[in-house]
This record gives C-alpha cells, structure tokens and sequence, in this order.
C-alpha cells in the first residue's frame, strides 16, 4: 500500500508567531550576511530570514523537514509576521553556501550573558570553575540509511550523511554553551580529545567520560586554567604517593579510596600528568556489557567501581563524585534536542547548514531559559507552546511562570 500523503500546512498549524516579535529584531543584523555575491539585487531569502525559519522549525513540531518549512513560508500569516517571502526549496538549500554561522554564534554568546549569574547559591560552591560536561552526540541526515553514519565525507569534504556535535554543557544553568560540529567518525581531527583541545577556554571545570582519558589533554587544561575531572580507564596504571583519610560523608557516597597519584607510572615521564593528579574510586554496580551487532566485543564487563582522575585537590571526594554523576544531564539535553526540538535528523548535509542549525537550538534553549527562569526541558518547552496555541495570555503566562519557579526540577 502506498504511504498516506501529508496533508499540506494551514496558518493553524504554526504557533509561536507572536514571540517572534521578540525575535526578529534579534536576528535583524543578520540581515547583509552573505548579501554581497547579490549584485544583481535579486535575493529574496536573507540570512535572518532563514534564522527565523530554521527556529520556527525548532518551536513547531508540526515542521519536520525542509519541504516543511517551505510550506510554512508560503502561508500568508507566516510571511506578515516574519516579514519574510516566500522561499523556494532551491533557496532554502543553497543558502548554506552563501551565509556564514559565525554572527549566530555571536547572538548566542550575547543571549548566554543575559542569563543571571550564579551567584552564591550554586549547586557546587566547592568547586571554583564553572561546571561544564562535554560530550558528542551523532544526528543522521537520513533517517533510512542507518549505516551511513559512519561513512566518511566524499572527494568534496562537504556533504554527509551524517554529523557529530561536539557540546559544551553548563551543568549548574542547564544549558549548552557551545557546539563544535565534526564529521561522524572519531578519527584524526575529529577526534573528541582534539576538538576538545581546540576549544579549551578558562575557569572551568570540564566533566568528561573515560573517552576523553588522555594525559596530554588534562596537562593542555590545567595549561589553560581549568580543572577536570575525568573517569579513567579500569586497568590504568598509577603510584600512590598520599592515601588520603575517608569521611563518613565520603563513605556515604560510595567512595572507597581516596589518593594523589602518579599515573601512567609504565609510561615515558613526558607522557604523564605535569600536575598532581588525584584518583578516586567509588563503588557502583557492576554493568555486563551486551556483544557488538554482527559478533565481536565490547571489551572487558565493569568491575563495579568507578576510577575517576582530577586535579581538584582540595574538593571533597563525595562532590567529585556527584560531579561526575551529574555528567548525564548532557545526555537529558540530548534527547531533549533531538526528540522535542527536532534535531534528530539534520536539514541540511553541510556542515554550514548543521552549524547554523545548532547554534539555532542553542538560541532556542536560551530564550526558553530567559523566558521561563527555568531550565528548557519538555516542561518548559510545552509551556511555551501552550502560551504559543493562546491557551494563556501574557498575564496568565506570568503568574504560571512565577509558580513554577518556586518548584523544584
């Protein structure tokens, strides 16, 4: 039987337009972007316009591709709201080799400085930096060709099949600071530790999973004045140099060894931590790793204890251990960007077009924030959207935002 045809949109089926009041002054200068190869002053679809479409994509679900939001330009109460044409799918495709992603990332950046300090109701006043899981995420641009994932760019270096955001992820906020976009394979430059070394900035506390394990990379983020804490692999090699007494809160939480090491001690000396490192174990129950597809293994099962490696000396051990728990609030912010954001599947197989695409999301998660005072998970991001269809005007919208701020999660 043939598949059932979508039913074309109707101006009822796009919310969310009077909040983009808000936005297009926002995005108006963007507008010149990429506008200088237009000599003949025929361009219809401007940088700004195709921000606008690409966040009106993220807060409708009922947009789902590209043809999508083409649809969605054509609708008259699309266009008076947005102030934008029209646009051709050919335009719409070929924008990602005019415009570049850099000004959003700057708009990014300017939003994420709107964001209240943390002041001194942190959730970790122990720690200094600031909290920041970093981790990869892979989104396919073509949902039916999973294999394609893996494969590597063509003779061009541009379009593929499918893409890896390298994320930076406020723990403390809830919210993604930066997105670096790679090609899918974990290989030579795209590499997390080496996009991670690209990208390092100060006062931060990076928080990293045992992938990220490299004794060059902990020296390049102390160089950079940041600290880490990073799980380690089972069988790496150390020499105790201080055991370290257990507190009872520390036992509380699982920690069973607690010391300042020398790691890496069947290693070349240049190969080791220049700083002092120190490594905590804690108790966890043990995972039986399940056997790759088509045969093989996935290594040696958990022995039920976690090795984590850090240069914060003077934290207690049961913080560096609810620090490195709190590395999963990056995969929450995953399945919230590709499951309620849309991002599952890519528009574009530029890397460009991923770029922009991204930073978008990241604008999108921050408004949220900035409109709610609450971190932009599925609650929140529904809220918006019942504000969006009109179920609450700006007043009820208010009084609901109040109420939710003094809840917890």
């Amino acid at each position: 039987m043939a598949a059932r045809r979508a039913s074309p949109l109707r101006d009822r089926d796009i919310v969310g337009l009077k909040y983009f009041d808000r936005l297009m002054p926002l995005l108006e200068r963007l507008h010149d972007v990429g506008a200088r190869r237009d000599r003949a002053g025929n361009r219809h679809l401007f940088f700004d316009h195709y921000c606008a479409y690409i966040l009106l994509f993220l807060f409708n679900p009922v947009v789902t591709s590209l043809r999508g939001i083409q649809q969605a330009s054509a609708l008259k109460k699309v266009q008076r709201k947005l102030g934008c044409p029209r646009a051709s799918l050919g335009s719409l495709s070929e924008a990602v080799e005019v415009f570049d992603p850099e000004p959003v990332k700057q708009i990014a950046s300017e939003l994420a400085g709107q964001l209240q300090p943390l002041g001194n109701d942190r959730e970790f006043p122990e720690v200094k930096h600031l909290v920041t899981v970093v981790d990869g995420t892979l989104v396919k641009t073509l949902a039916r060709v999973v294999q394609a994932a893996y494969l590597r760019s063509p003779t061009d270096g541009r379009s593929m099949s499918a893409w890896r955001l390298h994320t930076h992820f406020e723990v403390e906020r809830g919210l993604p600071v930066r997105i670096d976009v790679t090609g899918a394979s974990n290989e030579d430059d795209n590499d997390e530790r080496k996009v991670l070394r690209r990208t390092l900035q100060a006062d931060r506390c990076y928080v990293l999973d045992r992938g990220y394990a490299q004794f060059s990379l902990f020296n390049a983020i102390v160089a950079a004045g940041s600290g880490y804490v990073c799980r380690v692999r089972d069988n790496s090699a150390y020499e105790i140099t201080d055991q370290r007494p257990l507190s009872p809160e520390a036992a509380a939480a699982h920690v069973h060894f607690d010391a300042v090491v020398r790691m890496g001690q069947d290693r070349r000396d240049k190969d080791r931590p220049g700083h002092p490192t120190r490594l905590i174990f804690i108790r966890t129950t043990p995972h039986q790793k399940r056997g790759k597809t088509g045969g093989g293994t996935l290594g040696p099962c958990s022995d039920g204890v976690l090795r984590i490696a850090t240069n914060l000396l003077d934290v207690p051990a049961e913080v560096v251990a609810v620090l490195y728990q709190r590395r999963w609030t990056i995969e929450i912010f995953f399945r919230f960007l590709k499951h309620i954001l849309g991002c599952r599947h890519l528009l574009s197989t530029d890397p460009v077009g991923v770029e922009i695409q991204a930073y978008c999301a990241i604008i999108a998660c921050l408004l949220i924030a900035l409109w709610t005072g609450k971190q932009p998970t599925k609650r929140t991001y529904e809220m918006i959207c019942f504000y969006f269809i009109g179920w609450a005007d700006e007043e009820e919208l208010l009084a609901h935002v109040q109420k939710l701020k003094t809840q917890p999660g």
